[in-house]
């Protein structure tokens, strides 16, 4: 059976003092588990050899993925955009190009729009935490952003409501748990069902609010 190393395993060694940990080969860490042991600096060895690659190929076709972020979001953006690579999938990145101080909206705004437009399959927009981008995003009609911490959020979002903009959080997650919420985003689909009765009443109050119907 594999042997499965969650974040308290690595916050308990690091308490006891410990500098490196000796794990076997086959062992699974969680993406909280990763993000520790990156941030702490304690030395992972695995066995006889280095740990596989867990992230998830999408079986699905081919998509077309625009991303962006703000200065803050940037580098978590160059991670994301190699995993997505790994796909083989199309990106149409609408910036940031640099580390400079920027405005979320400019980005989320685009990205909210090629997806709105159906001119890509999906959005991601990467910020801080993921609110603000989040918020901007659903202003505009159709569009469905969800910020997601987790995978189990991430899920949620795909299953349930359909969402068709990813919103990440630099500075709210670690990278190997933004590779994980990835993963998931991939390999989830909308449910359909009761979850698009949910949706059709959403989609009913946005066409008042463009039609300045009566919303009493």
């Amino acid at each position: 059976m594999k042997k499965l190393i969650t974040e308290q395993d690595i916050i308990d060694l690091i308490k006891e003092g410990a500098t490196s940990i000796t794990l076997p080969k086959d062992s699974l860490l969680t993406p909280l588990a990763k993000d520790r042991i990156n941030s702490s600096k304690i030395q992972v060895i695995f066995g006889d050899t280095e740990p596989k690659d867990e992230f998830v190929r999408a079986p699905n076709d081919k998509l077309v993925i625009a991303i962006g972020s703000d200065h803050t979001g940037f580098e978590l953006k160059g991670t994301i955009k190699k995993e997505i690579e790994k796909l083989n999938h199309t990106i149409i990145d609408v910036g940031t190009n640099s580390k400079d101080s920027c405005d979320y909206p400019d980005f989320a705004i685009e990205v909210g729009k090629l997806t709105a437009l159906k001119k890509v399959d999906f959005g991601i927009m990467i910020d801080a935490t993921g609110i603000p981008s989040s918020i901007t995003a659903n202003k505009i009609p159709g569009i469905r952003a969800a910020t997601c911490y987790n995978e189990f959020s991430a899920r949620s979002a795909r299953e349930h409501n359909n969402a068709n903009v990813l919103v990440l959080g630099a500075k709210a997650i670690g990278e190997e748990t933004a590779k994980s919420i990835l993963s998931t985003w991939f390999n989830s689909s909308f449910l359909g069902e009761r979850h698009q009765r949910r949706l059709d009443k959403i989609t009913q109050l946005e066409n008042k609010f463009l039609k300045r119907e009566n919303l009493s």
